[in-house]
């Protein structure tokens, strides 16, 4: 039987390496034989060469030695097809791979790109504000001080507003909805700060902190949006998932998520320019006409982009609800789906905690690092005088985050490295580099090793961003079902922010010094929640996920035995609950052709309906090879068809849909 086994990869299942030698990884179930194309045409929907070896055996089974060749292979005919077709591009139109990069990266990113400069904007132009008119945001001797600094606060309560209310509304309403309602408030609210004006200096700082409120509840609302709508456009809406799709899904979310850095470093230099524009050079003093100028109009270019992005909204992204409608309708489920928002609490409370709990660590640092960052360049630069200075140091800052940001983009992808691995070395850097000067302060900000200080601080940066800060994005999107999928980002996120409120209250209370001393643990805290409660998702085609949800919804968990319960694809505590123990790829295999079987048994009784009715029938994606084999091997020929009794209706609709289901029309 040892040629059998490599005859072909019809009904048989792959389960793990071949130990024995003997076990035949095309074993033919009920005795069906399959032609040659057929069993192809069923590997390359089953068993796709990028995730299973010739064997039928799934990455995650195979050996490290095994697992490390494999992987490897994967990825370098992956890169040089990728260069390949990169050569062609630029043979055709040199112009074209840019071109590529600013519709598939920039443009999905442009919300992020956007609010990212206006999130950031704000520290960068206090220091001015203080400068142009210290008796009001330094003395505050024409100013509230509670106002003023409340301008750190109310921000981000605006966020953490939009990332739980417009989390709710996209699953509710549509991802479509959410991304407009998003770029129309992140419209008005620009419009609100760039004209914020008041009779008094005091009322004009009140006009600018709500300006800042509202605008916030759009930036929060980027989030859950981007994150959820980047995601669904990556996996798709086909019945399978692509090539592309399981190898590039982390990377196409990242790379949208890193126009975030590019709208801080855009903001910084449309800063610095402004200023030298208005103050005719960079050394104080500044006058209040050049503080105004300067300030309101670095509110007023991002304004123009934002109306372009309502725009593109509107018009340009008619389908981005696709996913979630096709999920709401497999399960019979009109409006909020909170049926499955509690399940979601119930079955993935580990995986809540975790994406939660991370994205509050990492913007401690996150935040806390932008913060204190004029505190740092003073105590490295002592004696400075003017923003400029604080401003070149921001620049260079910014530029090491986005080298973080790339190296994110170009590896979060691997299955050697990945998601977890990604995060809790990022966790631990920041960690490293923070707790290193925390017990020599003296020495690092003050003595003989203020260049080690400094490179410290940037390394933090660069690992934050190597790491949580684009880990948490993707991985509270990734690690939830689809119909709850907006709800439960946003909660993550909105918890992230709870940890940017407690550094910009905390540093108001601690020097520098304790600052070095108080946040470490946060990195350290980050990585052992990761370690312990994160599941990875690095490998893990997402149609099993919703494949293995819609078991659950039904109340069937133990029935299913896919990848997406492998040991690899579960965190540490999902491990010790069990969740593992149903896995089996054997009878997986089965069941995932029996849903297909159910599946094309719906699409031609619902094409026989439509032709009795004499309607137009609607085409269909069945390969002729799938369609010879069901038809061959089909039973109950004399009703038109015989649903697989996996394929059952219950009060949640269709379940085992997965990637195949077509629920036939009148049923």
């Amino acid at each position: 039987m040892g040629d059998a086994s490599m005859r072909d990869y019809g009904l048989a299942a792959p389960h793990g390496p071949n130990a024995t030698g003997r076990h035949v990884a095309t074993q033919n179930i009920a005795d069906v034989d399959m032609s040659g194309g057929e069993s192809a045409v069923f590997r390359t929907l089953l068993l796709p060469d990028d995730s299973y070896d010739a064997n039928g055996t799934y990455w995650a089974d195979m050996g490290i030695a095994k697992r490390f060749a494999f992987v490897s292979k994967v990825d370098a005919q992956e890169s040089a097809k990728e260069l390949s077709s990169i050569g062609r591009m630029i043979k055709a139109d040199p112009l074209s791979p840019i071109s590529y990069y600013m519709r598939n990266m920039v443009i999905p990113g442009a919300g992020l790109l956007l609010e990212g400069y206006v999130l950031f904007s704000i520290g960068n132009v206090k220091p001015l504000l203080q400068a142009g008119f210290p008796g009001c945001w330094k003395k505050y001797k024409v100013c509230d001080k509670v106002w003023t600094q409340a301008v750190d606060y109310l921000e981000i309560c605006g966020i953490i507003v939009g990332q739980i209310l417009v989390g709710i509304l996209g699953d509710w309403l549509g991802r479509r909805w959410g991304l407009i309602q998003d770029a129309v408030i992140m419209f008005v609210g620009l419009i609100m700060l760039t004209a914020a004006w008041g009779t008094t200096l005091n009322g004009w700082v009140i006009c600018y902190v709500w300006s800042l409120f509202f605008y916030g509840i759009g930036v929060g609302g980027e989030y859950p949006m981007t994150a959820t709508s980047g995601m669904e456009n990556a996996v798709g809406s086909g019945k399978v998932s692509t090539r592309d799709d399981r190898l590039h899904r982390g990377r196409k979310v990242t790379s949208a998520f890193l126009m975030q850095g590019w709208g801080q470093w855009f903001n910084q230099v449309i800063l610095i320019v402004l200023l030298l524009i208005f103050n005719h050079g960079a050394k104080p003093p500044y006058s209040r006409d050049v503080v105004q100028w300067t300030y309101r109009l670095s509110f007023a270019i991002p304004a123009l982009g934002t109306a372009w992005l309502v725009y593109y909204r509107t018009y340009k992204m008619r389908s981005a609800s696709k996913q979630l409608q096709a999920a709401k309708k497999k399960q019979s489920v009109t409006g909020y789906d909170t049926k499955s928002l509690g399940m979601t609490f119930t079955y993935f409370g580990g995986r809540i905690f975790a994406t939660a709990g991370t994205w509050f660590c990492n913007d401690v640092f996150f935040y806390g690092n932008k913060l204190f960052q004029s505190d740092f360049i003073a105590a490295i630069n002592p004696g400075s005088v003017g923003v400029m200075t604080n401003w070149e140091w921001n620049l260079l800052n910014i530029a090491v985050a986005l080298v973080g940001y790339y190296m994110a983009s170009f590896l979060i992808d691997n299955k050697l490295y990945g998601r977890k691995w990604m995060m809790i070395v990022g966790f631990m850097g920041c960690f490293i580099c923070f707790v290193i000067p925390a017990f020599n302060y003296k020495y690092f900000a003050l003595g003989a090793g203020v260049h080690r200080f400094m490179a410290m601080y940037f390394l933090s940066s660069f690992f934050n961003q190597f790491g949580p800060n684009s880990v948490t994005f993707i991985a509270a999107a990734e690690v939830f079902p689809t119909p709850v999928r907006a709800s439960a980002h946003g909660f993550s996120a909105a918890c992230g922010k709870l940890g940017a409120l407690t550094a910009a209250v905390l540093y108001n209370y601690i020097t520098t010094e304790q600052i070095f001393v108080v946040v470490p643990w946060f990195g350290l805290a980050g990585a052992l929640i990761t370690f312990l409660f994160m599941p990875d998702t690095t490998g893990l085609d997402l149609k099993e996920q919703e494949r293995r949800w819609a078991f659950i919804r039904a109340g069937r968990e133990h029935e299913y035995h896919g990848v997406a319960i492998h040991p690899q694809h579960l965190s540490l505590y999902e491990r010790l609950r069990g969740v593992s123990k149903f896995y089996n790829a054997e009878e997986d295999y089965r069941q995932r052709v029996e849903e297909m079987r159910a599946d094309w048994e719906a699409a031609m009784a619902r094409r026989a309906e439509e032709k009795e009715a004499h309607e137009h029938e609607m085409d269909d994606d069945w390969s002729d090879e799938v369609s010879t084999f069901f038809e061959r091997t089909r039973t109950g020929k004399g009703n038109g068809t015989t649903l697989s009794s996996f394929n059952q209706q219950n009060g949640d609709g269709v379940i085992g849909g997965g990637e195949y289901a077509e629920k036939p029309k009148g049923r």
